[in-house]
């Protein structure tokens, strides 16, 4: 008889679990508490307007390939991607830089403001090549059980790399403050400032530069999609609307969930939901972490996130656009260590529609605004609308472009909805920082220490957070179980 396998939540890592499991031949339901599968990931449609309410970056295509070559299929019979060019276009007060799709146009647009800069980006990036190929052959596919996972030839000659930071590194060589604020932008993905991130974490570089921004025609969604009906063709059953209540133990083992006040029993439970929500679900003395551990971690921050449909199509953007007219550093002292809503706030603006028609009406534009916040913060509709206020003020100063005269709707998502809608620790929107203290077997581990068939997965657990992290997440504690149910046989 195949074991019944019980998943809760509908993310990334829970879709790729559901896949690993079902493929190997476990009976898996998976509970979604929302109305829609997606988790963080989910998308918004209105009026013929577009939005991915979450992720909106799809980078490391390479782990996407990875994921649906594990079973024969690869990310094209799902959706179809483009490559942008430009990827991003930084905004700073008196000036930009466009991110081009090849390493070439970078190094033009560095030489153009460091002049001999290019040199040391090259080998900055070829260092952050080597690190990324470690990372993924040595690292991030290891299920943080022992600290000797970490030990490897390569890892050994590079232990330095895990004691120095990014931005002590960058600012070697790098002189001119908008190449350094470029080039420690992408690790913001893992949740944490540069100068807390190890130097390792180049490897975030490589992707960016090396690799490519792409966008999935359609939107992130897609992605979604495309795994939602991968695992409905391996058998996985998917129930929406259907927020589990308890995890049930007995005899210190997990033997189903509650849903709707109805009991379903399985052989195993795996979350892919809040991890500190998870424990929630237990019985207090079925818990490993104590309210005073999650206090004292590094949270990624949380977001203020607008969703806006404008009448008219927006001039001088870009698909992807990072505003750092402000101090960057001051940002992230008001997000992590000072806590409290950001004085002059950076903040991010996608416009999907200006590569993908299908995001918005013709002569329209579709704009995802997000602000990096503390998580946390008191969140009200006044502080809403003061920051709207604020970046659209900033927007319209740097652009040119009167965009809050073409306003047709606009949503709002924030700490309160982050906690209602996803029961995420303090509205957290990424999960826990990947700080050298939160690496690998020093996070929150896939198995229950305290009870027995109960597993997590997710951009709390191992690797960390992120889209790629959360597929590698799935198949990471998919491999648990598969290797915990042969040696029970």
């Amino acid at each position: 008889m195949n074991r019944k396998v019980t998943i809760i939540g509908s993310g990334f890592s829970s879709l790729s679990a559901s896949c690993y499991l079902a493929k190997q031949g476990y009976e898996v339901a998976l509970y979604e508490k929302n109305d829609s599968v997606g988790g963080r990931a989910r998308q918004l449609t209105k009026e013929g307007f577009t939005f991915d309410m979450g992720p909106s970056w799809y980078w490391m295509p390479d782990i996407f390939e990875r994921f649906f070559g594990d079973f024969g299929k690869k990310p094209s019979d799902y959706y179809h991607l483009d490559k942008l060019n430009p990827a991003y276009k930084i905004y700073f007060s008196e000036d930009s830089i466009s991110i081009g799709d090849s390493m070439e146009s970078i190094c033009g647009e560095f030489e153009r403001l460091q002049p001999g800069s290019a040199r040391y980006l090259r080998r900055f990036i070829a260092k952050a090549q080597k690190n990324y190929q470690i990372a993924i052959n040595d690292i991030v596919y290891r299920p943080g059980l022992s600290p000797l996972e970490l030990v490897t030839p390569d890892t050994i000659v590079r232990v330095g790399q895990f004691f120095k930071t990014i931005s002590g590194e960058v600012r070697k060589h790098f002189k001119n403050p908008k190449l350094v604020a470029t080039l420690e932008f992408p690790v913001l993905f893992l949740g944490a400032k540069p100068s807390d991130t190890p130097a390792f974490y180049s490897f975030m570089n490589y992707a960016d530069f090396g690799l490519g921004t792409w966008h999935p025609r359609g939107g992130m969604y897609k992605v979604i999609q495309g795994m939602k009906a991968l695992a409905e063709s391996l058998g996985v059953t998917i129930a929406t609307n259907s927020p589990v209540e308890k995890i049930l133990v007995r005899d210190g083992k997990s033997v189903g969930v509650q849903v709707h006040g109805t009991t379903i029993e399985s052989d195993l439970v795996v979350s892919g939901a809040d991890y500190h929500h998870t424990e929630s679900l237990l019985e207090e003395k079925y818990r490993q972490f104590s309210p005073a551990y999650w206090s004292k971690k590094v949270f990624a921050p949380s977001s203020l996130l607008f969703y806006v449909g404008f009448d008219k199509k927006i001039t001088g953007v870009e698909h992807h656009n990072l505003f750092f007219d402000t101090d960057f550093g001051q940002h992230a002292i008001e997000i992590y260590d000072a806590p409290q809503w950001p004085s002059k706030p950076l903040f991010y603006a996608n416009f999907p529609s200006v590569t993908d028609r299908e995001m918005a009406p013709d002569g329209c534009e579709a704009g995802f605004f997000l602000i990096p916040i503390a998580p946390g913060l008191e969140d009200t509709p006044q502080f809403r609308e003061q920051y709207f206020d604020i970046i659209m003020k900033r927007f319209r100063e740097i652009t040119g472009e009167d965009a809050r005269a073409h306003i047709r709707f606009k949503e709002s998502f924030c700490v309160n909805d982050f906690i209602e809608q996803y029961n995420a620790y303090k509205g957290n929107a990424y999960g826990m920082a990947n700080t050298l203290r939160q690496t690998a077997f020093l996070r929150p581990g896939l198995k229950s220490k305290k009870v027995k068939d109960l597993f997590f997965t997710g951009q709390l657990t191992v690797p960390g957070p992120g889209v790629p992290p959360a597929l590698i997440s799935g198949k990471l504690v998919s491999d648990l179980i598969i290797k915990s149910n042969k040696q029970v046989v």
